[in-house]
Protein backbone atom coordinates (compact mmCIF):
# COMPACT_ATOMS: atom_id res chain seq x y z
CA UNK A 1 0.00 0.00 0.00
CA UNK A 2 1.39 3.28 -0.87
CA UNK A 3 2.81 5.41 1.90
CA UNK A 4 2.03 8.95 2.58
CA UNK A 5 3.28 11.90 1.54
CA UNK A 6 5.13 12.97 4.59
CA UNK A 7 6.42 9.26 5.54
CA UNK A 8 7.75 9.41 1.94
CA UNK A 9 9.46 13.04 2.51
CA UNK A 10 10.74 11.70 5.95
CA UNK A 11 12.64 8.76 4.19
CA UNK A 12 13.60 10.43 1.30
CA UNK A 13 15.64 13.12 3.38
CA UNK A 14 16.72 10.14 5.64
CA UNK A 15 18.19 8.74 2.39
CA UNK A 16 19.77 11.96 1.30
CA UNK A 17 21.73 12.59 4.72
CA UNK A 18 23.54 9.11 4.47
CA UNK A 19 20.61 6.43 5.57
CA UNK A 20 20.99 4.72 2.34
CA UNK A 21 19.50 1.54 3.13
CA UNK A 22 16.08 2.91 4.03
CA UNK A 23 15.90 3.33 -0.18
CA UNK A 24 14.49 -0.63 -0.53
CA UNK A 25 11.74 0.63 2.04
CA UNK A 26 10.92 4.12 -0.02
CA UNK A 27 10.97 1.91 -2.92
CA UNK A 28 9.32 -1.72 -2.20
CA UNK A 29 5.63 -0.65 -2.80
CA UNK A 30 6.46 0.60 -6.35
CA UNK A 31 8.37 -2.32 -7.72
CA UNK A 32 5.19 -3.67 -9.26
CA UNK A 33 4.35 -0.57 -10.81
CA UNK A 34 7.41 0.34 -12.12
CA UNK A 35 8.14 -3.11 -13.81
CA UNK A 36 4.29 -2.65 -14.84
CA UNK A 37 4.91 0.40 -16.44
CA UNK A 38 8.39 -1.06 -18.42
CA UNK A 39 6.38 -4.03 -19.60
CA UNK A 40 3.36 -1.69 -21.28
CA UNK A 41 6.31 -0.29 -23.50
CA UNK A 42 8.28 -2.89 -23.92
CA UNK A 43 6.07 -6.19 -24.27
CA UNK A 44 8.67 -8.59 -22.91
CA UNK A 45 8.86 -10.21 -19.62
CA UNK A 46 13.17 -9.96 -19.32
CA UNK A 47 13.52 -6.47 -20.76
CA UNK A 48 10.74 -4.94 -18.46
CA UNK A 49 12.69 -6.82 -15.50
CA UNK A 50 16.12 -5.40 -16.60
CA UNK A 51 14.42 -2.15 -17.15
CA UNK A 52 12.55 -1.49 -13.95
CA UNK A 53 16.24 -2.51 -12.53
CA UNK A 54 17.36 0.60 -14.40
CA UNK A 55 14.89 2.54 -13.77
CA UNK A 56 15.04 2.17 -9.67
CA UNK A 57 19.08 2.50 -10.32
CA UNK A 58 18.03 5.44 -11.88
CA UNK A 59 15.74 6.74 -9.29
CA UNK A 60 18.42 5.99 -6.35
CA UNK A 61 21.00 8.20 -8.71
CA UNK A 62 18.76 11.45 -8.78
CA UNK A 63 16.59 11.25 -5.74
CA UNK A 64 18.49 14.48 -4.74
CA UNK A 65 16.54 16.05 -7.71
CA UNK A 66 13.03 14.91 -6.49
CA UNK A 67 11.44 18.35 -5.17
CA UNK A 68 8.28 17.01 -3.74
CA UNK A 69 6.13 19.04 -6.13
CA UNK A 70 4.76 15.82 -7.83
CA UNK A 71 4.25 12.66 -5.82
CA UNK A 72 7.22 10.05 -5.45
CA UNK A 73 5.24 7.57 -7.41
CA UNK A 74 4.53 10.11 -10.43
CA UNK A 75 8.19 10.82 -10.63
CA UNK A 76 9.49 7.16 -10.32
CA UNK A 77 6.77 5.95 -12.75
CA UNK A 78 8.23 8.49 -15.00
CA UNK A 79 11.91 7.47 -14.99
CA UNK A 80 10.38 3.82 -15.96
CA UNK A 81 8.45 5.05 -19.22
CA UNK A 82 11.51 6.67 -20.15
CA UNK A 83 13.73 3.57 -19.23
CA UNK A 84 11.11 1.77 -21.59
CA UNK A 85 11.01 4.15 -24.13
CA UNK A 86 14.86 4.76 -24.57
CA UNK A 87 15.02 0.71 -24.53
CA UNK A 88 12.09 0.56 -27.31
CA UNK A 89 14.75 2.67 -29.39
CA UNK A 90 17.88 0.46 -28.88
CA UNK A 91 16.40 -2.79 -28.99
CA UNK A 92 13.92 -3.06 -31.61
CA UNK A 93 14.45 0.80 -33.81
CA UNK A 94 10.80 1.37 -33.02
CA UNK A 95 8.93 4.30 -33.19
CA UNK A 96 6.51 5.29 -31.09
CA UNK A 97 3.09 3.91 -31.96
CA UNK A 98 1.57 7.41 -33.84
CA UNK A 99 -2.02 8.84 -34.10
CA UNK A 100 -3.21 11.81 -35.90
CA UNK A 101 -2.31 14.43 -33.55
CA UNK A 102 -5.91 16.10 -34.89
CA UNK A 103 -7.63 13.06 -33.67
CA UNK A 104 -6.90 14.07 -29.66
CA UNK A 105 -7.21 17.53 -30.50
CA UNK A 106 -10.64 17.72 -29.04
CA UNK A 107 -9.36 16.93 -25.88
CA UNK A 108 -11.98 14.67 -23.96
CA UNK A 109 -15.23 14.99 -26.49
CA UNK A 110 -14.80 11.62 -28.26
CA UNK A 111 -17.31 9.28 -27.73
CA UNK A 112 -16.92 5.88 -29.55
CA UNK A 113 -20.29 4.22 -30.57
CA UNK A 114 -21.40 1.90 -28.16
CA UNK A 115 -20.98 -2.09 -28.18
CA UNK A 116 -24.72 -3.50 -27.87
CA UNK A 117 -23.19 -6.65 -26.75
CA UNK A 118 -21.13 -5.39 -24.08
CA UNK A 119 -21.47 -6.22 -20.77
CA UNK A 120 -19.37 -5.20 -17.67
CA UNK A 121 -16.68 -7.75 -16.44
CA UNK A 122 -18.04 -8.81 -12.68
CA UNK A 123 -15.10 -8.18 -10.43
CA UNK A 124 -15.98 -12.41 -10.04
CA UNK A 125 -15.47 -13.44 -13.24
CA UNK A 126 -11.61 -12.01 -13.33
CA UNK A 127 -11.14 -14.78 -11.36
CA UNK A 128 -11.59 -16.96 -14.15
CA UNK A 129 -8.09 -17.86 -15.20
CA UNK A 130 -9.17 -17.99 -18.87
CA UNK A 131 -11.05 -14.41 -18.73
CA UNK A 132 -7.34 -13.21 -16.34
CA UNK A 133 -5.51 -14.31 -19.18
CA UNK A 134 -7.14 -13.16 -22.04
CA UNK A 135 -7.51 -9.58 -20.80
CA UNK A 136 -3.06 -9.51 -20.30
CA UNK A 137 -3.07 -10.80 -23.58
CA UNK A 138 -5.44 -8.28 -24.85
CA UNK A 139 -3.68 -5.28 -23.01
CA UNK A 140 -0.40 -6.91 -24.60
CA UNK A 141 -1.95 -5.88 -27.87
CA UNK A 142 -3.17 -2.19 -27.58
CA UNK A 143 -1.25 -0.28 -29.22
CA UNK A 144 1.60 1.31 -26.81
CA UNK A 145 0.02 4.77 -26.36
CA UNK A 146 -3.69 3.43 -25.13
CA UNK A 147 -1.72 0.93 -23.41
CA UNK A 148 0.36 2.59 -21.41
CA UNK A 149 -2.47 5.02 -20.37
CA UNK A 150 -4.66 2.32 -19.17
CA UNK A 151 -1.80 0.43 -17.66
CA UNK A 152 -1.24 3.75 -14.93
CA UNK A 153 -4.38 4.27 -14.63
CA UNK A 154 -6.38 1.36 -14.75
CA UNK A 155 -3.98 -1.01 -13.08
CA UNK A 156 -1.99 1.24 -11.11
CA UNK A 157 -5.12 3.21 -9.95
CA UNK A 158 -3.44 6.53 -11.03
CA UNK A 159 -5.56 9.51 -11.40
CA UNK A 160 -5.85 11.61 -14.62
CA UNK A 161 -3.47 14.48 -13.30
CA UNK A 162 -0.80 12.20 -12.12
CA UNK A 163 -0.94 9.92 -15.54
CA UNK A 164 -1.01 13.18 -17.65
CA UNK A 165 1.69 14.44 -15.96
CA UNK A 166 3.90 10.76 -16.13
CA UNK A 167 3.29 10.42 -20.02
CA UNK A 168 3.55 14.24 -20.36
CA UNK A 169 0.09 14.83 -21.99
CA UNK A 170 -2.81 16.83 -21.21
CA UNK A 171 -5.45 15.25 -19.09
CA UNK A 172 -8.04 15.67 -21.68
CA UNK A 173 -5.87 13.56 -23.73
CA UNK A 174 -5.36 10.90 -21.05
CA UNK A 175 -9.49 10.53 -20.66
CA UNK A 176 -9.59 9.94 -24.86
CA UNK A 177 -6.76 7.48 -25.01
CA UNK A 178 -8.46 5.71 -22.00
CA UNK A 179 -11.77 5.67 -23.47
CA UNK A 180 -10.48 4.00 -26.38
CA UNK A 181 -8.16 1.46 -24.61
CA UNK A 182 -11.58 0.01 -22.51
CA UNK A 183 -13.40 0.07 -26.02
CA UNK A 184 -10.58 -1.90 -27.92
CA UNK A 185 -10.11 -4.05 -24.74
CA UNK A 186 -14.33 -4.99 -24.60
CA UNK A 187 -14.04 -6.08 -27.92
CA UNK A 188 -11.27 -8.84 -27.30
CA UNK A 189 -13.03 -9.88 -24.24
CA UNK A 190 -16.80 -9.53 -25.59
CA UNK A 191 -16.57 -13.71 -26.30
CA UNK A 192 -15.40 -15.08 -23.21
CA UNK A 193 -18.69 -12.83 -21.43
CA UNK A 194 -21.67 -14.39 -23.07
CA UNK A 195 -22.28 -16.69 -19.83
CA UNK A 196 -21.01 -13.87 -17.36
CA UNK A 197 -24.16 -12.18 -15.59
CA UNK A 198 -23.76 -8.63 -14.80
CA UNK A 199 -22.86 -7.11 -11.64
CA UNK A 200 -22.80 -4.44 -9.79
CA UNK A 201 -20.01 -2.98 -10.44
CA UNK A 202 -17.30 -4.21 -13.44
CA UNK A 203 -13.67 -3.89 -13.94
CA UNK A 204 -15.05 -0.92 -16.83
CA UNK A 205 -17.58 0.20 -14.55
CA UNK A 206 -15.20 2.61 -13.21
CA UNK A 207 -14.86 6.53 -13.75
CA UNK A 208 -12.67 8.02 -16.21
Amino acid sequence: MEMTRTTEAGLIARILAGEKELFHELIRPYERMVYLTLFSIVRNETEAEDGAQEAVISAYRHLASFRGDAKFSTWLTTIAINEGRKRLRKTKGAVEDSIEEKEESHEGDYTPAPLTDWREIPLEALERKELREALRVAVTELPGIYRQVFTLRDLEELNIEQTAQALGITAGVVKVRLHRARIMLQKHLVPYLKTTAPARRGFFGRAL
